[in-house]
């Protein structure tokens, strides 16, 4: 893989490629990030605002009603548990930085609800510190569809990635590939036709053909039919009869 070609035509093609939760600090950039969790960004930013009118900083999430919080991210997702992180998380930088977002990675993960993610986005976005690479669903495909990862995990996948990429671009790279990822290389059916990297992609040419790539098919066991799972159900749901030989007279 020629990577420098391929940041560069990522770069051509998404020249506005850049973090989509809307934010005004680190602050409001960590909660959105937690609330992004299997969740459009699109949503949260229909979230947020309401969210960061009434409480714009840590102090004040802090002190929020777990309730109100609920009812506010309702409907990101998981929003008890998104509440209750993002109160937890606002509470801990009250207690132990001030109300600030701290800049490290080690302090990031002492959050609650902070996982490497999450703590490479607001480092890289928030900060401009490089760190890592954010990997989400979209950087997981098309980094193994391009061939530079053939890792299953985000963390073995962001360690092949900053092998391979030079670690001034790590941040941008990310938000290249989401992007790409969106609208491009989406899941079910990739635009191969109108990629821009394509002669630089393995995974094309099965696409192309209409076949998946060897390394995009699961492994194991194949699930079976839909009729072989009627034939099964109905076994579960009516017990065998039991059967008696007839005594011979």
């Amino acid at each position: 893989m020629d990577v420098e070609r391929l940041i560069r035509l990522l770069k051509e093609a998404h020249p506005d490629a850049t973090c989509a939760l809307t934010h005004a600090n680190p602050f409001q950039l960590l909660v959105a990030t937690i609330l992004s969790a299997q969740c459009t960004d699109v949503r949260v930013n229909m979230v947020t605002p309401v969210l960061f009118a009434k409480y714009p900083d840590a102090e004040s999430m802090s002190r929020a009603p777990q309730a109100d919080l609920e009812r506010i991210v309702r409907t990101t997702g998981f929003f008890r548990n998104k509440a209750k992180s993002i109160r937890g998380a606002s509470e801990r930088l009250v207690s132990e930085y001030g109300g600030a977002v701290p800049r490290t990675m080690e302090e990031l993960l002492s959050l609650p609800g902070v996982a490497r993610k999450t703590a490479n986005v607001v480092l890289g976005v928030g900060h401009g510190v490089s760190e890592g690479i954010v990997v989400d669903t979209h950087v997981a495909r098309v980094s193994r569809r391009l061939g530079l990862s053939r890792a299953k995990n985000a963390v073995e996948i962001e360690r092949d990635l900053m092998g391979r990429i030079p670690r001034e671009e790590w941040i941008l790279f990310s938000h290249l590939l989401i992007f790409h990822g969106r609208r491009v290389c989406v899941a079910r059916k990739p635009r191969c036709e109108s990629c821009s990297v394509f002669e630089l992609c393995p995974s094309g040419k099965y696409f192309v053909a209409g076949k998946t790539p060897p390394w995009e098919r699961r492994v194991g066991s194949v699930a079976p039919s839909k009729a072989k799972r009627k034939t099964v159900r109905r076994a579960k749901a009516k017990p065998a009869r039991a059967t008696t030989r007839r005594k011979a007279s």
